[in-house]
């Protein structure tokens, strides 16, 4: 199988295509310098330049590629939400998955399946109410960027692809995502809960993500809209509980939420709110989770 990633040199794209290539699959990745690209990618893999505002190019390059996943987008957390960044944060997203799926609708032959991230900043802030994929979404910036994000990834429906949206939780791994951002504290002995804690935090294991986009690929019968999230979400304060126990360190003194604010701004929402995600239509469909707690999880990613 030949498998076109958008964002294949980022953190979940270079996990999704390790495992591809591991299975024999082959890797055609996206990027905006495949030159500077080849050090981060399997050395089997393909590297073509990745221009959303060239259409043709693109169609060009998914002719007879079987699968298409796209992971790109400008980081959320990392830089604070001027008007500026929230446009590249929504453009980056809404312009390239436009782009990718006119593409989609040109390619000869056409590629059979399209797995699209999206977030779970879909459901805004949701206290302690369970959401499935059935829930609304929210009314803030996050969730109006995942609105547009998806319907833009829906429309390959209507070039008789079969399109799966997987809404991405919290991806805890080794080599980046948020868990090196949530351990430093805690080497530094001086670990513990963002803001009150009780803020819920909907996460996944990386090797459980990357197993849900391949399930996605692979069976027929998924589509439509999955939460990309472990069964057992948990409060931010046990978060910081489990990982001061498998690390061995204390997880007692809490970060300021107005600490939090002074340095985040308006992306103080993604640390500070939270939604409590369940994965329902990925359970239904027979998606098997490896990891349902974060204990073992952290214990599998850390080696301990």
């Amino acid at each position: 199988m030949r498998v076109a990633i958008t964002g294949a040199t980022g953190f979940v794209g270079r996990a999704l295509s390790r495992a591809l290539d591991e299975r024999g699959d082959e890797v055609v990745a996206f990027t905006r310098d495949p030159e500077a690209a080849a050090d981060r990618l399997e050395p089997e893999a393909v590297a073509v330049r990745w221009d959303p505002d060239d259409v043709v190019a693109i169609a060009s390059s998914l002719a007879g590629v079987d699968a298409v996943v796209n992971l790109a987008g400008e980081p959320v957390v990392g830089k604070r939400w001027t008007a500026a960044q929230k446009a590249r944060i929504h453009d980056s997203r809404v312009h390239g998955t436009r782009a990718l799926v006119q593409a989609l609708a040109q390619a000869e032959p056409r590629p059979s399946v399209f797995v699209s991230a999206s977030a779970i900043g879909y459901y805004g802030t949701s206290g302690n109410q369970e959401l499935d994929e059935s829930a609304p979404s929210g009314t803030d910036f996050l969730a109006g960027v995942c609105r547009d994000w998806e319907a833009e990834a829906l429309a390959a429906q209507d070039a008789g692809v079969r399109t799966v949206v997987i809404r991405v939780g919290v991806v805890l791994g080794a080599d980046g995502g948020a868990l090196p951002k949530l351990l430093l504290p805690f080497k530094l002995f001086v670990g513990g809960p963002a803001g009150d804690g009780q803020q819920w935090v909907s996460w996944i294991a990386l090797d459980d993500l990357v197993g849900l986009v391949l399930f996605a690929i692979d069976q027929q019968r998924v589509r439509g809209v999955l939460n990309g999230t472990a069964p057992n979400p948990v409060t931010n304060r046990e978060l910081s509980e489990t990982i001061g126990h498998v690390l061995g360190r204390p997880s007692f003194l809490p970060a300021p939420s107005f600490g939090i604010k002074a340095l985040l701004g308006e992306a103080a929402t993604v640390v500070l709110d939270g939604q409590r995600v369940v994965p329902a239509r990925a359970l239904e469909l027979g998606y098997g989770f490896r990891f349902v707690e974060p204990d073992a999880a952290l214990r599998a990613i850390l080696g301990k």
